[in-house]
């Protein structure tokens, strides 16, 4: 069955980023037909399920290249006490959550993505094999990524940093255990990177490790970089170098690497992993709760291919469009650069590139997979709808987002989400953060906590 949604303003996405009036795009099965003008496209499929586009832009579907779906149940708590969080709990209460919670907390995050647009998104936690069927079930592009490292965690929060080599062998043999689980499955929506976790939790030993790995699969591979000032400081006391500079000297840093954050780079720093050809995921929402911002206009000038994530406590990348175009510009000084449609290109084809799947999603082109959204632009924040990219940036939100597609199927549509039940999977989430939060407290109740959890869900 073809599907026409007809007389809509769709933003191609393309690389000449063409906005097209009074259009129209046609699906058959999982993939894009045709686009073009409603008279052509309907005329060249009479017997289509016509959409009523009137009033609608349809655009490429957003590509999360940097998440951690379980933070949805860090919410409210972890945005304001900085990174790594001043909170003094030997562990985290992600680490308390049994499996059916993890698996309520990701359905949670799958479904503001969904909502927010995102019809991608790259995975990375622990044990993510506990709820990887859990979200393949939402119908959403998948990128699945096991986090592994190889540093004594007691260890290193004294501020030493030994490894243990069977730590390294248990990562590498999760990771490869999700990689042949789950690589290329749901006829292709699915697929894997590896993960190691950051500069100063990686031997070198792990990260070449990961990347043969990587290499062996046919796969790419992640890590958090520059994310912190700790970061940097335990790299260079424990190595003498910067983040970078260990991963260059371990023969890291290549064109399959995706860096997420980045933000304390310096310019030799952007120069190497522009030559490397690194992907940045840039994490700009989440990165201006900490203050942060990375040198963006460097890291593209350099060479390095930027995409975007949100990271932790929020899936809303309509949130992060307008967070890296906000910071961008304040951290530059500029009135006028990016540009709206340069912050969207980031968030679909930039992130694509950034995962690997440039060929198959990010665009709306003939012969990619049919990934997408739909906008209501009659809304008061909206309209006029002159243009239509920086009118979205600016000023959309997800709640304008009526409908979504993935692999030529609706997984939203008019508002509701089909996939997900999600009157279900927001009220257990709503206890599941309450409860872990209580059970962290009550296991430590000695530790200093300046915020007030309620005694009971209202």
């Amino acid at each position: 069955m073809t599907t026409v949604i007809a007389d809509a303003t769709i933003v191609t996405g393309n690389p000449s980023r063409a906005v097209l009036r009074d259009a129209a795009i046609a699906i058959s099965e999982d993939r894009i037909v045709s686009v073009g003008t409603t008279g052509e496209v309907a005329g060249a499929h009479p017997d289509a399920d016509m959409v009523d586009g009137r009033g609608k832009a349809v655009f490429p579907g957003l590509v999360n290249c940097h998440t951690h779906l379980l933070a949805t149940g860090d919410r409210g708590i972890l945005e304001d006490f900085g990174f790594p969080t001043r909170l003094a709990f030997p562990v985290s209460a992600r680490s308390l959550l049994s499996r059916e919670e993890r698996q309520t907390l990701a359905l949670l995050g799958a479904l503001e993505s969904i909502r927010s647009g995102a019809t991608c998104l790259l995975e990375i936690s622990s044990d993510v094999a506990g709820y990887a069927a859990d979200l393949a079930a939402t119908g959403l592009r998948l990128v699945l990524a096991e986090s592994i490292n190889d540093v004594d965690e007691t260890q290193a929060r004294a501020g030493v940093y030994q490894f243990d080599e069977a730590r390294a062998d248990a990562g590498l043999q999760r990771s490869a255990d999700l990689v042949e689980s789950w690589h290329g499955q749901q006829k292709g929506r699915l697929s894997c990177f590896l993960a190691p976790h950051a500069p100063e939790t990686c031997s070198s030993d792990l990260l070449r490790r990961s990347r043969e790995m990587a290499e062996r699969y046919g796969v790419g591979y992640t890590i958090h970089l520059s994310q912190s000032r700790q970061e940097i400081e335990a790299v260079m006391g424990v190595r003498g170098v910067s983040p970078t500079h260990y991963l260059f000297a371990n023969d890291f840093l290549g064109p399959n690497l995706l860096a997420a954050h980045c933000r304390y780079v310096n310019p030799s720093e952007i120069s190497l992993l522009g030559q490397c050809g690194v992907k940045v995921a840039n994490n700009a929402a989440i990165a201006a709760r900490r203050g942060a911002a990375a040198p963006v206009q460097e890291l593209q000038a350099s060479g390095c291919v930027i995409g975007m994530g949100s990271d932790n406590m929020a899936e809303d990348m309509v949130e992060v469009m307008r967070a890296g175009l906000f910071l961008e510009r304040v951290r530059r000084n500029d009135e006028v650069h990016p540009q709206p449609e340069d912050v969207l290109e980031w968030a679909t084809l930039g992130s694509a590139n950034a995962l690997g799947v440039e060929g198959v999603t990010g665009s709306l082109e003939v012969g990619k997979k049919a990934d997408l959204f739909v906008v209501d632009l009659m809304k008061p924040h909206l309209v006029p709808s002159l243009r239509v990219v920086s009118a979205f940036v600016h000023n959309g939100q997800p709640g304008d987002i009526v409908s979504v597609m993935v692999d030529g199927e609706w997984v939203m549509l008019d508002g509701k989400v089909l996939t997900i039940d999600e009157g279900d999977v927001v009220r257990r989430a709503e206890a599941v953060g309450h409860a872990v939060w209580r059970r962290l407290l009550e296991r430590y109740p000695d530790v200093p906590f300046p915020i007030s959890i309620p005694s009971a869900i209202v």
